[in-house]
């Protein structure tokens, strides 16, 4: 009696080749051995092994929907491999891998450049005006002598004798299922596929040397530390004199003595004396990009409020907007009052007998004073 190939797999009878594929790598996954050590998994997995090379042979699927059984026909027996069996193999180190177990051919000789990464301190301005900054890159170019060749004057590559241009050599090792075939890089050519029998004198045939280059980088108004700046084909060049990758350049804003950066917003304390707080004065804040500007402090300034200057913050990156620069009020109460200084508080106090103090709840609520000091005092010196 024919064998159920189609069962083994779990397909139908009209199943497509990707059908088939995809039964057959699900089930693989299940049954390897290297997954499932059971017998009965291995056994079964030998099955649906043999039901894929059969379904997968156009020839041997039309015997089996003609009723027959190719292996029976052909003197193979119940469990044998034949040569076309590795195919199957490959899409199990497909299944499990991403890859099949045949050939991948050469790498090539002429490869793209690896990108480059530079760090680059710039202070609060630096970053809220944007600047431009020759700087030294320490990298891989294209050897000038063989123009990323690699050969001496006008010698050539030639095919690489161990793996005949393949770039990678076949090795075969056994396992449960039999003998498998394996590739990896060539150890001559290292994947390449060629070898330079007179390679340059100054590149050693790599196509490219070691050099310090001068490069100009315009950092724009607005970034932000830890922000990369892409500099196109700035990066190393590749070998075999291939295209060169990306130079990226990191931004490592720098601590303000005065400003503290919020994205867009820059905050900053200003202290102001208790008798200003309280009458209103003006002081002048040295604006990152603005320079000297005047912040007005409201009479009746309490401690912690916070004053907003709209505008006078940093430019956003893309759209150039500005953000807001707010000032935290620290307000600044003697420690040391002389004769003088201490006559008239206390006049002041006697003028405001009602000025006492007293412990408030920090919830707040019904019997909350919601006066400050300075609010007090603004209605004393106003006369109410």
């Amino acid at each position: 009696m024919a064998r159920d190939y189609y069962g083994l797999l779990g397909v139908s009878k009209g199943a497509s080749d990707s059908e088939l594929k995809r039964a057959y790598r699900k089930l693989a996954r299940e049954l390897h051995p290297d997954v499932n050590p059971d017998e009965a998994a291995q056994a079964r997995f030998t099955e649906i092994q043999l039901a894929y090379e059969v379904l997968s042979d156009p020839e041997k699927r039309r015997i089996v929907d003609l009723g027959g059984d190719p292996l029976e026909s052909a003197g193979a027996g119940g469990g044998g491999f034949s040569g076309a069996g590795f195919g199957g193999l490959g899409d199990v180190f497909e299944a499990f891998f991403g890859g099949g177990a045949g050939s991948r051919g050469p790498i090539g000789r002429v490869r793209p450049g690896s990108d480059s990464l530079l760090r680059m301190r710039l202070d609060l301005t630096e970053c809220a005006t944007g600047v431009t900054k020759q700087v030294a890159v320490d990298t891989a170019v294209l050897c000038d002598l063989c123009q990323g060749k690699g050969t001496h004057g006008n010698s050539a590559p030639k095919t690489c004798d161990t793996c005949k241009g393949h770039g990678e050599v076949q090795t075969v090792q056994r396992s449960l299922l039999g003998q498998v075939m394996t590739s990896r890089p060539c150890p001559v050519c290292g994947g390449v596929g060629e070898v330079i029998p007179d390679p340059c004198h100054r590149c050693g045939g790599d196509g490219r040397v070691q050099a310090r280059r001068e490069i100009s980088v315009k950092i724009p108004a607005g970034v932000g530390d830890g922000m990369r700046v892409r500099l196109a084909a700035q990066g190393e060049v590749g070998p075999g004199g291939g295209p060169a990758g990306d130079l990226y350049v990191e931004v490592h804003e720098q601590p303000h003595e005065i400003f503290v950066r919020d994205g867009d917003d820059l905050h900053c304390t200003v202290s102001v004396p208790m008798f200003d707080a309280a009458l209103g004065t003006s002081v002048t804040v040295d604006a990152i990009i603005d320079g000297p500007t005047e912040l007005v402090i409201p009479p009746g300034t309490q401690p912690g409020a916070v004053t907003t200057l709209r505008g006078h913050g940093m430019p956003h990156l893309r759209s150039g907007v500005r953000g807001n620069l707010h000032a935290h009020i620290e307000v600044l109460v003697p420690t040391r009052l002389d004769a003088t200084d201490s006559e008239l508080l206390h006049k002041l106090k006697e003028h405001r007998p009602r000025d006492v103090a007293e412990v408030k709840s920090s919830r707040g609520g019904a019997g909350a004073n919601n006066g400050g000091l300075f609010s007090r005092l603004r209605e004393t010196f106003s006369g109410r």
